[in-house]
């Protein structure tokens, strides 16, 4: 009698499913990525030719004829059809072109990332000190809710919340700087005559500080603190607010009252447990913080003579330097493309109900 071989065992339908939706997931994510780059890009590219004033000025000057003005169209490629301007503009950026400044005459994409370390450093630091202090000043008002200290903390968020970076930024250079002499001026990155530090990871305090330069570090922080406290001062208030509505209801759930009978001290229950549900809600914000930072302190920029990407943009729209403005808002749209897709993934890692 002839045994029959065993019938060979087939996938299952559920794991196929499963891959081709793990598959098609990130496959449809990168391209809605870049569906909404370039669409946010191709609306920059037709508003700043529209409405903006015309570059030719940069080059001839007002008082030039109109043979000369139409000679400098025609070398800056201002002369074509606006739908021919704009496929060439997709072109260069299909070859990492983008362009070259009207203003300097240096390409837009060297100039871009050149100025990129000072924002990362400024940006890096407001983020650290906003998030530290909204939790701070969250899980105090939420443990002493319903307080005098409470109420206080939640009228200086709520303040923080209303007044503008460029108004916070003038009035603490007129005490620090102007009045009490504490702080440094709107210099930049360093004291003026000051050499910046070798260059390891283009941000000026832990380059000097791996070159055992404490002076140049220590100038470099004091050139930081103004700043820093500008931005940082708008990014805490909707962290501590959302802290402090998500410790509020933590703190009346039966698992915070169990750990109390138990005798855990209060500082753990507070920060190991009452906090935990609501960290995914101030990874969010937090996340939304570190776009704002890193492409929104424009005017804190301009403010402060940081020599950043912000301010490489207020030059630009001032003197409608085209291809300078496409390449600040291509950085800013893959900025926040990138931030939210890390947070997707973050997301899915802290909490897998996402996943399903």
């Amino acid at each position: 009698m002839v045994a029959l071989a065993p019938p060979r065992s087939r996938p299952a339908p559920g794991r196929a499913i499963r891959l081709g939706r793990a598959v098609r997931g990130p496959v449809l994510r990168i391209i809605g990525a870049f569906v909404v780059i370039v669409a946010i890009v191709s609306i920059t590219f037709l508003v700043s030719r529209v409405f903006t004033a015309d570059p030719i000025n940069l080059f001839v000057g007002d008082s030039a004829t109109e043979a000369t003005r139409q000679q400098a169209r025609a070398q800056l490629g201002l002369d074509a059809p606006l739908i021919v301007q704009y496929l060439r503009f997709l072109g260069g950026l299909a070859t990492g072109n983008f362009g070259t400044s009207y203003l300097s005459g240096e390409a837009v994409g060297p100039e871009l990332f050149g100025r990129l370390p000072a924002t990362v450093e400024l940006g890096l630091y407001a983020v650290i000190v906003g998030l530290v202090f909204g939790i701070i000043v969250g899980v105090a008002a939420a443990v002493f809710r319903g307080t005098v200290l409470d109420a206080v903390l939640r009228f200086f968020t709520t303040g923080t919340l209303a007044l503008p970076q460029f108004w916070i930024g003038l009035m603490l250079l007129w005490i620090f700087f102007v009045n009490l002499h504490l702080l440094p001026g709107p210099t930049g990155r360093l004291p003026i005559g000051m050499e910046s530090p070798p260059t390891i990871t283009g941000l000026y305090v832990p380059d000097a500080l791996l070159h055992g330069d404490f002076a140049t570090a220590v100038a470099a922080v004091k050139q930081l603190v103004l700043p820093v406290i500008t931005l940082s001062v708008g990014s805490f208030g909707p962290v501590a607010r959302q802290v402090r509505s998500a410790m509020v209801e933590s703190l009346d759930s039966e698992y915070v009252r169990t750990a109390k009978a138990m005798g855990i001290s209060r500082p753990r229950i507070w920060f190991g447990y009452a906090l935990k549900p609501g960290l995914l809600s101030v990874l969010t914000i937090g996340a939304g913080l570190i776009g704002w930072t890193l492409a929104g302190s424009v005017l804190v920029e301009g403010i402060f003579g940081w020599p950043g990407i912000g301010q490489l943009a207020i030059t630009a729209i001032q003197s409608s330097d085209y291809p300078v403005i496409q390449g600040f808002v291509l950085y800013v749209a893959t900025l926040y493309v990138v931030i939210w897709a890390l947070l997707e993934l973050v997301y899915v890692r802290v909490d897998p109900r996402r996943s399903a």
